[in-house]
């Protein structure tokens, strides 16, 4: 195995143009994202972008994304997560990134792995669901990849992370399990949504979290007094090594900033 590394990216929560959501430049913070990797990780093979590309599903996001990713120097693949509409994603980006099952998902084999790019994404749903066209789908993709070792990156994450996000997790976790466990060797399942790194081990499968470009928040787990803080920083990128041994998964922070958001920043009413 010639040995393979990656850049995950997500929770991108583009707006239009020269606009802030959640009193954050998101569209600066990308930029900045973009500029690190082009600078520190140009060896990588590709970047996959996790989903939650735009804020609010506008076409006016993915014109943005666009323009950003142009001066990406690597090749990229992306799906979508909650926050992103599907139909207007395939307008502007066209409708070759859709697949009647696996609907915007991606194989990549490279570096003796298979990388798994999974939508957990469903329309008018913030939790996570895989549609049994998506099951079928990546029961596929999972036979296929032989004795393989395999990663996959997806939006939603499934494992119980004892936190407040836990509510709009993927649906049917255990259906999810007991899918990838039909392959006897997944390296990692890597996931966004949560806006906070995680690490785990769960139903026989190792498991991580990245907290993404936008807003992160504290790791409220039971016990701690108060509500779940969010976080200006930092923004965060996974750089996932992967060779004959196993995988390891790094957290680029490359805006560290940590100033908690007032509430009022969240307040659309």
């Amino acid at each position: 195995m010639s040995g393979l590394k990656f850049v995950v990216l997500s929770d991108l929560h583009l707006g239009p143009a020269g606009s802030v959501v959640n009193g954050l430049d998101t569209g600066a913070r990308l930029a900045a994202g973009i500029e690190a990797i082009n600078r520190d990780h140009a060896n990588a093979d590709f970047v996959l972008i996790a989903g939650d590309l735009a804020d609010r599903g506008q076409t006016a996001a993915y014109e943005v994304l666009q323009s950003h990713l142009a001066a990406l120097q690597l090749p990229y693949h992306i799906t979508l997560g909650n926050h992103d509409d599907r139909d207007t994603f395939l307008s502007v980006w066209g409708p070759a990134h859709d697949d009647p099952a696996g609907r915007v998902s991606k194989v990549i084999d490279a570096g003796g792995y298979r990388v798994i790019l999974l939508d957990t994404s469903e329309p008018g749903l913030v939790g996570g669901r895989l549609c049994q066209g998506r099951r079928d789908w990546l029961a596929a993709v999972l036979d296929e990849a032989d004795d393989k070792p395999v990663i996959v990156v997806m939006h939603h994450h499934a494992n119980r992370l004892s936190l407040p996000v836990d509510a709009i997790a993927l649906e049917d976790a255990e259906g999810f399990a007991d899918l990838l466990n039909r392959h006897a060797d997944i390296r990692m399942v890597i996931a966004g949504h949560v806006h906070l790194p995680t690490v785990g081990f769960w139903r026989g499968l190792p498991m991580t979290t990245l907290a993404g470009s936008h807003y992160s928040v504290s790791p409220h787990v039971p016990g701690i007094a108060g509500a779940q803080a969010r976080l200006e920083g930092p923004a965060q990128m996974a750089v996932v090594l992967a060779d004959d041994d196993g995988v390891v998964v790094h957290f680029h922070d490359y805006l560290e900033r940590h100033l908690t958001l007032a509430d009022g920043l969240f307040n659309h009413g």
